[in-house]
């Protein structure tokens, strides 16, 4: 009989929530895991995020439901689930004259909802499941400084906070000691400046594609009301859209919103260089939110406070090298935060990555150290195939609805397609007719799947509004050919304006 192989040892350089998502996949299925944080620990109040800042809020939807859920461990999930909210759809804001109006846009015809949830919420919880597994340790305070994907080895260099390393234990060039670190594989979770996706690239042939936008964004705070509730409808997302800029804000567990300011960089040095102008450029464009929401002093001081950050999106193909190190997450494909699925899409890459991993059975007992190395090598290829064309399907899609949410979400014929397709998936459910936000937010289906399906709707859309048309102007011509004098083109011109006219304010009034 075949020895049984040793348990895989297995490196994940991250410990965000993908990072600590994985980690938690591999200690489930018995391999010897092993977790590098480049902070401290995250659970700690004093840890200083990497960008000196509380990240944009998360939203947590099916896909990322689905992954947690995978995981069977029912207590995570109601762990995770008590401090979110839902959110049911949009609620846009803005002024016409000198009043101020809100409306609202269910994301769903059936009423699902995504769900608001504090990043630290769901990093301590999933931090919490590890320190409790007995095959996991933790490491924080540990910078990967190199790897060797074809040894699989290692080097991290630790740092301990407040601690002014001594000069005779000082390394090369005056760095603190490194530590080697052996591994069956690694799995890179550590976001979008990734030093495993940096070192990977020094193995791997990879393509890669990095850009930023040209918006910045700034966080600040709607803070609860004095009687302690929510100032704002705490189910929805809101939006203060702009041509070229948006003011969104989304509920905290508190009763506060976290709200942020997307705004082309220019717009940001404009108002760096003339603070006194802030107020006025919210009146205008925000209306409602200074000093409704936010009050004025407190408005200035989080602007001249909080940081001016960039937004980056990248892709990436391979995901991978051989059997030694894949990557997850913003590592792989960082997203623009539109759409809500940055989380999500690196939460489904968990479960993607292990489903492959099962799938090709590199997790059978009675298998050789080279078999179980080869059907990883298949598992981890499979996963690039699936996941590449998928990532940059979201990618492209977090863009698109940038500009959606800025300035679309206003306008009648967005409003006119939306309203089109909800009744068609309300009333012929059979159909399989779903609009784009319910096949992404909503549905498990592949992202570029559900591109395509969107496609081949909008295909179908557009033949049936022109046949329409034609018919309809086809109608037209036969009642101006029988009946010249009822229907004469000066009459029929009035009568379009009018209808079209109406329809218009209509929209506009919704």
């Amino acid at each position: 009989m075949a020895a049984v192989p040793p348990r895989q040892k297995v490196v994940v350089v991250g410990a965000g929530p993908v990072g600590s998502l994985a980690a938690l996949y591999a200690a489930a299925r018995g391999d010897q895991v092993e977790v590098y944080e480049l902070r401290g620990d995250l659970r700690d109040p004093k840890t200083v995020p990497l960008n000196f800042t509380k990240s944009i809020n998360l939203a947590l939807s099916e896909r990322g439901l689905n992954s947690l859920t995978h995981l069977r461990r029912p207590g995570l999930i109601e762990n995770v689930l008590q401090d979110t909210i839902p959110m049911y759809g949009r609620m846009i804001h803005g002024r016409d004259g000198g009043e101020l109006w809100e409306t609202s846009q269910a994301y769903d015809v059936h009423g699902r909802a995504i769900n608001a949830v504090d990043r630290g919420t769901l990093n301590n919880a999933l931090l919490d499941e590890l320190e409790r597994a007995p095959n996991v340790k933790l490491f924080f305070n540990h910078k990967l400084t190199g790897a060797d994907f074809r040894t699989n080895k290692a080097w991290f260099e630790r740092r301990i906070p407040g601690e002014t390393p001594k000069a005779d234990s000082l390394g090369v060039a005056g760095r603190s000691p490194e530590i080697e670190v052996s591994f069956d594989y690694l799995i890179g979770a550590d976001g979008a400046h990734s030093a495993s996706r940096f070192h990977m690239m020094k193995f791997a042939r990879v393509d890669y594609q990095q850009e930023y936008i040209d918006t910045l964004w700034c966080e600040f705070r709607i803070p609860p009301t004095e009687n302690g509730d929510f100032r704002i409808s705490p189910n929805h997302l809101h939006i203060w859209p702009g041509r070229e800029f948006m003011f969104i804000a989304l509920p905290s567990a508190d009763r506060s919103f976290t709200c942020t300011l997307f705004a082309p960089s220019g717009h940001y040095l404009t108002l760096e260089n003339a603070s006194e102008d802030l107020h006025a450029f919210f009146n205008l464009h925000f209306p409602g939110v200074c000093p409704e929401l936010i009050d004025p002093e407190a408005l200035s001081e989080q602007f001249n406070v909080n940081p001016h950050l960039p937004l980056i999106s990248i892709k990436c193909r391979p995901h991978h090298f051989s059997s030694a190190v894949t990557i997850l997450g913003d590592a792989a494909h960082a997203v623009l935060p539109f759409y809500g699925q940055g989380l999500n899409a690196g939460l489904e890459d968990v479960r993607v990555l292990f489903e492959q991993l099962d799938k090709h059975k590199v997790y059978d007992p009675d298998i050789s150290v080279y078999t179980r190395s080869v059907r990883r090598h298949a598992a981890f290829q499979a996963y690039t195939d699936q996941r590449c064309d998928d990532t940059h399907a979201i990618n492209d899609l977090s863009k698109e609805n940038f500009l959606e949410m800025r300035a679309g979400v206003k306008s009648p014929l967005y409003k006119l397609r939306k309203a089109i397709e909800e009744t068609i998936d309300r009333r012929l459910p059979f159909l399989g007719w779903k609009t784009q936000y319910a096949r992404i937010s909503f549905s498990n289906q592949r992202y570029s799947e559900a591109v395509q399906a969107v496609q081949h709707q909008s295909d179908v859309l557009g033949i049936g509004l022109s046949s329409v048309l034609v018919v309809g102007l086809g109608a037209v011509s036969v009642l101006l050919w029988k009946y010249p004098r009822v229907f004469s083109p000066v009459s029929f011109f009035r009568y379009s304006v009018g209808v079209l006219a109406n329809t218009w304010a209509r929209l506009s009034r919704h």
